[in-house]
């Protein structure tokens, strides 16, 4: 009967713990008294075991409470102004989503846990590389906290920007794609979850437009959690479109200098460690978590069983760049013969799905892979 009390957290188990081993002392001790007249002594035992039961029925409700108030779905508000959109959950700031056109892509900046720590890198802020930061190990200006983009489409870096073109050393020209924001089809926040929908045009330097793209951000939280459902579709409404074979994509996440590995750690669904274990293998999921500012904290992203090419390779870097990739597949299988490339035909679309799990403690103190295992039998 006490089977099920195993997969609770901490005090619940506990309690559980406590009952199975005090159990048989109770049910041996406390039953009907030997006499129709007992002594005082034996008439206090009995009481003292009615007292004892009673404590323990009333310490399980207090730890299913506070369990319950531990897991509980916070709101989430959104407030618009221009084009960025703040994301607050139970009342504390989260992230912003930018979309201005005037920036290549649209991207989250940063993203916080559910204390407030902010486990994603400061920077770019807009087209702008703040001065202390232009020297940075691995800059890469381009890696935002939270985006989409691929480093070829119909022959256009989107992954790159053309506002950044100094930093990459790039002699002549060079062919950027850029995202222009169209409208946002739906922004509702809710008592437990929250959701912005936004369409962009994917347009070429000469701003022909080659595809269009809608992006999905489904926000949830507790006191313990952060996630955001991710959804990419890119439709090919403008005649075919194709993602060529590169490394240099797909969903990607910059963490915090903290979490880079080292000092951090790496870790994927099949139990590969570091950038040497994790680079352009193929995961369910992958985790970086370490100390930031006090606080011991990971971000995982979950591989939807949904998504292009499940499970996904990962352009997962020690520096801090967390990308899920599809595409790359010559450069990770380092295996010229492979094309990773793939054609969206006229009037067709191509999924992209992920949920980023942002938790305290460790990837294990988390049960990142339960976690992954619950939300892969909601997305099948």
């Amino acid at each position: 009967m006490f089977s099920q009390w195993q997969a609770l957290p901490g005090c619940v188990a506990e309690f559980r713990s406590n009952v199975v081993a005090q159990a048989p002392q109770f049910l041996a001790d406390f039953g009907e008294p030997k006499s129709r007249n007992p002594g005082n002594a034996e008439v206090q035992k009995v009481m003292s075991h009615k007292k004892a039961i009673v404590l323990f029925v009333f310490a399980g409700a207090f730890c299913f409470l506070s369990s319950a108030a531990a897991g509980a779905a916070e709101p989430v508000q959104f407030q618009r102004k221009g084009y960025e959109i703040s994301v607050t959950i139970g009342g504390k700031p989260f992230t912003t989503y930018y979309f201005d056109p005037a920036v290549a892509k649209a991207y989250l900046q940063p993203l916080r846990s559910a204390q407030g720590t902010i486990v994603t890198r400061s920077y770019p802020i807009g087209n702008t590389v703040p001065p202390a930061n232009r020297h940075d190990h691995a800059l890469e200006p381009h890696q935002r906290p939270l985006y989409f983009a691929h480093g070829d489409i119909d022959g256009l870096d989107f992954w790159g920007e053309e506002a950044f073109n100094k930093y990459y050393g790039r002699g002549g020209s060079y062919a950027y794609g850029r995202m222009v924001f169209r409208k946002i089809d739906e922004m509702r926040g809710g008592p437990d979850s929250g959701m912005i929908q936004a369409e962009f045009d994917l347009v070429s330097p000469s701003k022909r437009v080659i595809a269009t793209e809608t992006q999905t951000f489904t926000f949830r939280g507790d006191s313990q959690t952060r996630t955001i459902d991710c959804q990419f579709v890119v439709h090919a409404d403008h005649g075919p479109v194709v993602f060529g074979d590169t490394k240099e994509g797909t969903f990607g996440i910059r963490v915090a200098p903290e979490l880079n590995s080292p000092p951090g750690h790496m870790v994927d669904s099949n139990g590969a460690v570091g950038e040497k274990g994790i680079w352009g293998t193929r995961a369910n999921w992958v985790d970086y978590d370490g100390t930031v500012h006090g606080e011991d904290v990971g971000i995982a992203v979950f591989d939807s069983p949904r998504s292009f090419r499940h499970p996904t390779y990962w352009h997962a870097r020690g520096y801090g760049l967390f990308a899920a990739n599809p595409f790359g597949i010559s450069y990770f299988t380092r295996d010229p013969l492979q094309d990773g490339s793939w054609t969206i035909q006229p009037g067709k679309s191509l999924l992209f799905r992920y949920r980023v799990l942002i938790h305290h403690g460790d990837y294990k103190q988390a049960h990142v892979a339960e976690a992954y295992r619950q939300y892969a039998e909601q997305e099948h």
